[in-house]
């Protein structure tokens, strides 16, 4: 369950957000959504593939595990990598829109993270934001306009036949066969054969580079499956 509701400083003064990172606090996610700018900070750490949502529309996302409810950046230390994907970060605030459309925070009160007693504040002794929070306006800005350039991005990749699907099968050291099905990556022999005038074109967008970071980043695959391996040996 969730209850979104408009952010203000009367209202929830006394509120404070937890920042540990743990399944306790709904990080046992698969994936984050992600979007182009983000690309960057993520293939260092994430395969970066792509699904469709329950729109039927494609979108970019980070894997963070193999199946629902698996994270295995998630230690006994809290969060194993240096970055967090901005979309799993902002939580438990949220963007929502006035009547005029116009961006507003919001935040879950029935997020685990919200309490009055522990984690960080949200606004100053007289009502003035903390710094967390101008932090996570910022995050909820950089999501909302990064987030708008998915259409054009997966337009262009639609466009010029870069997306296939594909199937992962994964032999783990304990003799165990997975499958992952039902995401797309770049098909990068499609990639090979454009002219030098579309690649000119995605590269004039701003695309060109968020493919090369998207096919980089596919390499992060072995790194999943040993921290599976690592998992299953009662190493983390």
């Amino acid at each position: 369950m969730s209850k979104h509701v408009l952010l203000n400083n009367v209202d929830h003064k006394d509120l404070r957000v937890i920042t540990t990172r743990s399944a306790e606090y709904g990080d046992n996610v698969m994936l984050a959504t992600t979007f182009p700018g983000e690309f960057r900070n993520l293939q260092a750490h994430y395969p970066i593939v792509f699904r469709k949502n329950a729109q039927g529309q494609f979108e970019p996302v980070a894997l963070l595990g193999f199946k629902d409810g698996q994270n295995l950046f998630l230690g006994k230390q809290g969060w194993d990598a240096t970055y967090i994907p901005m979309t799993i970060e902002r939580l438990p605030f949220l963007i929502g829109f006035s009547q005029d459309r116009q961006p507003m925070m919001h935040i879950d009160l029935d997020s685990p993270r919200v309490s009055r007693t522990q984690g960080e504040p949200i606004f100053r002794e007289f009502g003035g934001n903390t710094e967390f929070l101008e932090r996570m306006n910022s995050l909820l800005l950089a999501i909302h306009h990064g987030l708008a350039a998915n259409e054009p991005f997966i337009g262009a990749l639609l466009q010029y036949e870069l997306l296939e699907s594909f199937v992962l099968d994964i032999q783990l050291n304990d003799g165990s066969q997975n499958r992952l099905a039902g995401f797309y990556t770049l098909k990068e022999e499609r990639l090979l054969d454009l002219n030098g005038a579309v690649l000119e074109r995605l590269n004039r967008a701003g695309h060109l580079h968020a493919i090369y970071m998207a096919i980089a980043s596919i390499s992060n695959f072995r790194a999943l499956i040993e921290r599976v391996n690592k998992l299953n040996a009662g190493e983390r």
